[in-house]
């Protein structure tokens, strides 16, 4: 018998959806039968994915979410639910890096990633988190209680990486950061888990893998190869469903074996 999973009656918010990896979050979760709604600052990119998105039969929808700006994300996640329902799953995506030696970062540099892969990934899943909590507890409407929450962090959390300290530092808060959310959440059916990606290769950093730098990094990879956005598609839809009930509090490497070498 075929084995499949299906989202239906789900609603999935997808941040930082305009590109990379968050583009592909949302369509694996459209196809897996979810209403996805695509949140970034780009809203034209946004809109250009939706298009596509419905194209393939898809329920899509677009709001512009700055996770900087505490007050963009009250505004993104209430107009999501007024316009397509309470939230189930959280795909906190997110995420910004600036390569630079530890010596040469500057106070701003630090605060951007900070900002924007720390605090800003803590107060969208907050923000989703209180409306869950709430219709868990029974003060808020809703035909489903409990929910997913999906924190993108990365293998750099796991194991440090030159030049990029800062980021490193950053997405191993946001290890320890799902694993409290999954300690304080999990009682109320809320799931938090953590996928760290390896090299991806995506339309973002797409130029980087055809220089001289980035085509000696590929040949240092266990099995020299970069990963596709497509690749993390079944661990992302795996997480966003009911079948991970047992499921929460894991950091889950997705590296190709880059952490174990």
């Amino acid at each position: 018998m075929a084995y499949s999973i299906d989202l239906s009656g789900r609603i999935a918010l997808v941040t930082g959806a305009s590109g990379g990896l968050g583009a592909q979050f949302a369509r694996s979760l459209s196809r897996a039968g979810a209403a996805v709604v695509l949140a970034s600052r780009n809203v034209d990119r946004l809109k250009d994915l939706r298009a596509r998105i419905e194209g393939e039969g898809g329920d899509c929808h677009v709001v512009e979410l700055d996770v900087t700006d505490h007050a963009s994300i009250k505004s993104a996640v209430a107009h999501a639910e007024t316009e397509v329902g309470s939230i189930d799953i959280l795909v906190n995506n997110s995420g910004v890096s600036a390569p630079a030696r530890l010596e040469e970062v500057d106070e701003n540099e630090f605060d951007f990633m900070f900002d924007t892969n720390v605090k800003g990934a803590f107060f969208v899943a907050q923000e989703v988190a209180r409306r869950m909590l709430a219709r868990a507890n029974g003060s808020a409407p809703g035909t489903y209680t409990g929910g997913r929450i999906i924190n993108i962090a990365s293998m750099a959390g796991l194991k440090v990486l030159p030049q990029i300290g800062v980021y490193c530092m950053s997405k191993a808060a946001v290890i320890q950061m799902t694993r409290a959310m999954a300690v304080e959440w999990g009682r109320h059916g809320i799931n938090v888990n953590a996928i760290c990606p390896g090299y991806i290769d995506t339309d973002i950093n797409h130029h980087h893998w055809q220089t001289d730098h980035g085509e000696k990094l590929i040949q240092t990879l266990p099995r020299k190869r970069m990963g596709k956005p497509e690749d993390l598609d079944g661990l992302l839809v795996l997480l966003a469903s009911g079948q991970s009930h047992f499921v929460n509090g894991a950091i889950i490497a997705a590296d190709d074996g880059f952490g174990a070498a």
